[in-house]
């Protein structure tokens, strides 16, 4: 027994000993390296098993096989030379130069000319467009997304979807192994009861143990025929329908767009790599680009912890460096990293206009707390600061001198930025630009302005509890 003792007391040294070691030969993070190896080693065994369960990205190394699938589709829209073969720079003014030059180099995907977006306001008109889409589809349905609420909005999806694939239309549905447990049943049953093809991605096991439970797919992205693609912020639920006569509880404002031009071919893209990823089957290249003859210029960005980390906080600190006059920032959840925090405090110091607007009642109490915990670090240099009244805003945007946009599903918060899969697209248009920035300056008008003095005022107890909120934000 003694022996045996021992022999139990070893392993448990020596699994310490390794998982401490990979965190601190492979997190990037010190911050983040120091908080697992002092939880595998003050915690055996279970910092170390928790460690394994959430600290290990083993998606990375399995996402970056799925580019050698479509190697010809890769040289076609890839590299940094491609973008001169499809945008002339000599259309853009020099702010447009360097916004473009600085995405370029971090992606390697080109911007896209001739591309028309459309701005769909709540599911009142999100949701009968997009119903509308896959009725009149006429070769294939993609859509992707968090939650998929399996209540009236739900049904009225799943039926069009089911009526699709009846007429002989390739319908693929994939949606979030943790996400569409929020409504039962799960609408991966549902689908499969009416043999409409569905996928989880990453779907949580108990036996044996999944190790991806931290990592999920937060994008939202419907693409019809190759020329028809959806984008945003919104889930499919009931919630997201505002209209008067509903009685839906916790109901929730938020923006969606519609695309259509060349851009939907990188939408498309995306999904399938997903859908791959997921299914394990690679059996269609994305469809040629749809010649589109819109104004806008855009480029899809993708977000996730493979080798697209860290992708969109370069973006996000580079063009707010670069702004010249505006900043505005619509986001539910707002816990930027240090250095888009920089950034901001140092627009506001060189006097750029920086409006952050945020929802004065938050869904996730602990998100709003720890926001609240690191308000006065962009308040004290000159961030304003708004809180939405209700109901909850769900709606993200990102604005730069009335040219510049990004739209898409992720938050400015730690688990958009490192731990989930997002997809946004860039882009450069005046007009579509000028007409969010007006909607967020609206919203502002009827916002309850947050001072430095508020934030100071905080009494203890609210301020240890923030505090701790924002300990654990990393984690959120």
């Amino acid at each position: 027994m003694q022996i045996l003792n021992l022999i139990l007391v070893f392993l448990v040294v020596v699994i310490q000993a390794l998982s401490a070691g990979h965190a601190l030969l492979y997190k990037r993070d010190p911050r983040a390296s120091w908080a697992w190896i002092v939880t595998c080693i003050l915690f055996p065994p279970f910092g170390s098993v928790l460690y394994f369960l959430l600290g290990i990205n083993r998606v990375r190394t399995k996402a970056q096989k799925l580019k050698s699938y479509w190697p010809e589709y890769e040289l076609k829209f890839q590299g940094s030379e491609a973008i001169k073969t499809v945008l002339d720079f000599r259309i853009f003014a020099e702010e447009f130069h360097y916004f473009a030059t600085l995405s370029d180099a971090i992606t390697f995907r080109p911007l896209l000319t001739n591309n028309h977006i459309d701005i769909l306001k709540n599911g009142d008109q999100a949701y009968p467009t997009m119903l509308r889409a896959i009725r009149q589809a006429r070769e294939y349905v993609f859509l992707s997304t968090y939650i998929f609420d399996t209540k009236d909005t739900g049904k009225k999806f799943i039926d069009e979807l089911d009526k699709a694939k009846q007429r002989g239309i390739d319908v693929r549905v994939l949606v979030d192994g943790i996400g569409e447990l929020y409504s039962l049943p799960r609408v991966s049953k549902l689908l499969k009861q009416r043999q409409v093809p569905c996928c989880r991605f990453l779907p949580p096991k108990l036996f044996p143990p999944s190790p991806y439970i931290n990592l999920r797919n937060h994008r939202k992205l419907m693409i019809v025929d190759g020329e028809l693609g959806f984008t945003g912020g919104m889930n499919i639920r009931d919630q997201h329908v505002l209209k008067e006569d509903t009685n839906t509880i916790n109901r929730v404002q938020d923006i969606h767009f519609q695309l259509t031009g060349p851009v939907v071919n990188q939408m498309e893209q995306i999904f399938l790599e997903d859908w791959g990823f997921s299914t394990g089957n690679f059996d269609q290249s994305p469809k040629e680009p749809a010649q589109g003859t819109g104004k806008a210029i855009c480029k899809s960005i993708t977000v996730g912890p493979d080798e697209d980390l860290n992708k969109l906080t370069k973006i996000l600190e580079g063009t707010i460096s670069l702004s010249k006059h505006k900043v505005s920032i619509m986001t539910p959840y707002f816990l930027p990293t240090r250095e888009i925090l920089g950034a901001l405090q140092s627009a506001a110091l060189k006097g750029v206009e920086v409006n952050v607007v945020l929802p004065a009642k938050n869904n996730l109490f602990y998100v709003h707390w720890a926001t609240r915990n690191m308000l006065w670090e962009v308040l004290q240099y000159g961030v304003r600061v708004f809180y939405q009244p209700p109901p909850f805003a769900h709606t993200k945007l990102f604005l730069v001198d009335g040219f510049y946009a990004q739209i898409g599903s992720a938050n400015l918060d730690p688990r958009s930025l490192r731990l989930n899969f997002e997809g946004v697209v860039e882009v450069y248009d005046k007009s579509f630009t000028q007409t969010l920035t007006e909607h967020v300056d609206s919203t502002i008008q009827n916002s309850r302005e947050v001072t430095l003095e508020e934030v100071d005022s905080r009494s203890l107890p609210v301020r240890i509890g923030d505090s701790i909120c924002w300990l654990f934000s990393p984690y959120f």
